[in-house]
Formats: structure tokens, C-alpha cells, sequence
């Protein structure tokens, strides 16, 4: 049976984070300028930086009377696995952190969340403690992540003087104002609401994007031209 939402659940209208939050931000000109250029091919691909949403895209949350209570999205656990495996793997959610922490707990064993880069919750959006504490739009500002000292030095090539950057990160998430700062950035892709007429073969099909993200030289210039796009047709090989 589809899961539903009481009236009695029906939340607040989201507002806009106030100036003490950072207010509404918008992508920067050297961003815009960077993936302004045409994208290239890698001669081999490389590992890439994923930074995953939870509520709204791996799992849902039916009630709020039940606020530890949540549906996995199909594929949900096989796909953090493969990220785990091929890629490196960012958890970022707006929720409280007593609520990621049992989010990840119904998808991954503690030793997996242990080779997560890092598990990001609400406390990592710079919101002032009203905002904190309110229904407010949140905006996941990639420049956070790759100015943390833990991101920074999980790049593969940190000794180097490698970092991430636009070039080689990604961010799936459910929210297109989320990933508002860095657009060309974001795989976008439908909230995911526990219906029965949802489509089960959207994280395979993220999967595939990703895979191909791996092989080029900016992410951010081949999603400005290549934009994710679900395909109704997509049959899953098992």
C-alpha cells in the first residue's frame, strides 16, 4: 500500500535561510567560467568524489510519529556499495544528525559508514541556530566539503597537492535549489516518496551516469552539456 501523509503531518512552508545563514547563494563567476568550456574524455577513468542526499533519494520516511522508521529506495543498499567500492563516497544530508545516524544505519554496516569520506548532517550548513531549528531551504555549498580538512585529504593524489573541485565531484541529490552554488554539479533526480508507481531502476541508472562521470576530465563541463535524464525504457541486466 502507497504510504501517505496525514493531515495532521503536513509540515510548515519551507522559508529562505536568513543573511546569518549565508542567504541565497548563486554560482560564482570563475565557477560559471570553468564550466563554461567543452568537455574531453580521460585516457582512462579516475575516481571521483560522490556526495549522496539521503532523505528524498536513497530512503523515505513515511511518519513523522515514527522518525526512525524508513523505506529504502530500490537498489539503495547495492548502490552505496558500488560508490564505497569505486568511488569516494560523501554522505550529506539536511536532516538532525540522530536522524542520518539512523538513516546510514539502514543502509550501511558500521564498517562501511567508517570508509565514508565523511557524514555530513544539519550542523554542516552554517545555519544560524533560528535557522537551525526551523523549516528553512538549506544549500549545499560544495566549497564546504572541499575546504574540510578530512575531504581534502581523501583525494587520492592529496600528497601531491591534488584536491576536489568542480572538476572531479558530483552531487545526487533530490533538490535542485540544493545544489544551487555549484549547478553543473548536481545529478538531480526524482524524490523518492515510497509510492508503488515509482520507477525502481532510477539508482541503476545513476549508477551508469556515474561511470561515465569517472572518465571525464570536469564534471562540471559535461553535466552543463549532458544533463542526467531518466530513461522509462532502461531495463536493469542482472
Amino acid at each position: 500500500m502507497p504510504w501517505s501523509r496525514s493531515k495532521k503531518e503536513e509540515r510548515d512552508p519551507v522559508k529562505m535561510p536568513s543573511q546569518a545563514s549565508g542567504g541565497v547563494p548563486d554560482p560564482t563567476a570563475d565557477y560559471l567560467a570553468q564550466a563554461a568550456g567543452p568537455p574531453s574524455t580521460l585516457a582512462q577513468p579516475r575516481r571521483i568524489l560522490v556526495v549522496l542526499d539521503l532523505n528524498g533519494t536513497l530512503l523515505y520516511r513515511p511518519s513523522k510519529r515514527r522518525p526512525f522508521h524508513f523505506v529504502a529506495r530500490p537498489h539503495a543498499k547495492k548502490f552505496m556499495e558500488y560508490c564505497l567500492d569505486n568511488f569516494q563516497l560523501a554522505i550529506w544530508s539536511s536532516a538532525r544528525p540522530q536522524n542520518v545516524h539512523k538513516m546510514v544505519e539502514k543502509l550501511l554496516t558500521p564498517e562501511d559508514v567508517a570508509r565514508c569520506v565523511v557524514v555530513w548532517s544539519r550542523e554542516h550548513f552554517g545555519l544560524s541556530t533560528e535557522d537551525y531549528d526551523s523549516r528553512v531551504q538549506v544549500y549545499k555549498r560544495l566549497t564546504r566539503l572541499w575546504t574540510d580538512p578530512a575531504v581534502v585529504a581523501s583525494h587520492p593524489d592529496a600528497a601531491r597537492g591534488s584536491c576536489w573541485d568542480q572538476t572531479n565531484t558530483v552531487l545526487v541529490d533530490d533538490s535542485l535549489e540544493k545544489g544551487r552554488s555549484e549547478p553543473h554539479n548536481l545529478l538531480a533526480i526524482p524524490e523518492f516518496s515510497g509510492l508503488e508507481n515509482e520507477s525502481a531502476e532510477v539508482l541503476p541508472q545513476v549508477h551508469d551516469f556515474l561511470n561515465a562521470l569517472c572518465w571525464q576530465s570536469d564534471v562540471s563541463r559535461y553535466i552543463r552539456q549532458t544533463s542526467f535524464q531518466l530513461d522509462e525504457h532502461y531495463k536493469l541486466v542482472q
